[in-house]
């Protein structure tokens, strides 16, 4: 790419960052006015309603850049499924929103530090996502959200990935749909870019466009073995990763 295209690409590219955290303010400017006023099961229905519908349209807003090119679709015979628990690998900072654009039900378990943080923190509380700080309540709470129809999305790496294919899995997931008796769905996120990941900063071109799939995988029943099951499944992500990886 040219100077001048690729200088284009990359203003094209900071105005969507852009774009993207002032409809986040926004939201979290409504969801902090909204979280005294609706109840916990008001505030829940619309901070997860409104979480979804802010994304999705920052994706449409996306698409006439042509940067990113983004394949969801596999998501939608979810949307509507209740207590259910959504388990994903965690290449780049995108990842949630891809997912949670099309789950208008799933919330998620998240730093609580990022509880503070004035472009996520109110709407978070107001979708009742679930803060990390304590194990047992981390799991006590994701459990009642579960028992009471959500979605939990999560990512077993913990973080995204730094030892590719995977990094090692945590057992949390399993753990907890073993005590909402929870279904386990699994969900490939597929890309090639670097762009978001671990370390990658974010005024850095990537190469373009920039592509990411979501697949859905197999589900498992929750077991009383948690651990192992979450060796099944890690295995599972691995040996389908190394199967993409041959065919590349």
């Amino acid at each position: 790419m040219s100077a001048a295209p690729a200088a284009a690409a990359w203003l094209a590219l900071q105005l969507q960052l852009l774009a993207l955290a002032l409809v986040s303010l926004g939201f979290n400017l409504g969801a902090l006015l909204l979280y005294p006023l609706l109840g916990r099961e008001r505030g829940r229905r619309a901070g997860r309603a409104g979480i979804a519908w802010g994304y999705r349209g920052y994706w449409a807003f996306t698409r006439p850049f042509g940067l990113l090119r983004l394949e969801q679709d596999a998501l939608a015979p979810l949307a509507d499924e209740p207590r259910l628990v959504l388990v994903a690998n965690h290449p780049s900072l995108l990842d949630a929103m891809l997912l949670v654009a099309r789950l208008p039900r799933a919330f998620c378990i998240m730093k609580s530090s990022l509880l503070h943080n004035p472009f996520l923190g109110a709407g978070a509380k107001l979708a009742r996502y679930i803060p990390n700080d304590s194990a047992h309540a981390m799991v006590r709470g994701a459990v009642a959200e579960l028992r009471a129809g959500g979605q939990l999305v999560m990512f077993p790496e913990g973080t995204r990935t730094t030892s590719p294919p995977l990094n090692a899995f945590h057992p949390s997931f399993a753990l907890i749909a073993k005590h909402a008796h929870a279904p386990i769905q699994t969900l490939f996120i597929d890309t090639d870019s670097p762009y978001l990941g671990k370390g990658w900063p974010l005024w850095r071109l990537p190469p373009l466009p920039i592509r990411f799939g979501v697949r859905l995988g197999r589900r498992f029943e929750p077991r009383a073995d948690h651990e192992a099951l979450t060796r099944e499944i890690e295995a599972y992500f691995r040996a389908d990763a190394a199967a993409r990886s041959s065919r590349a």
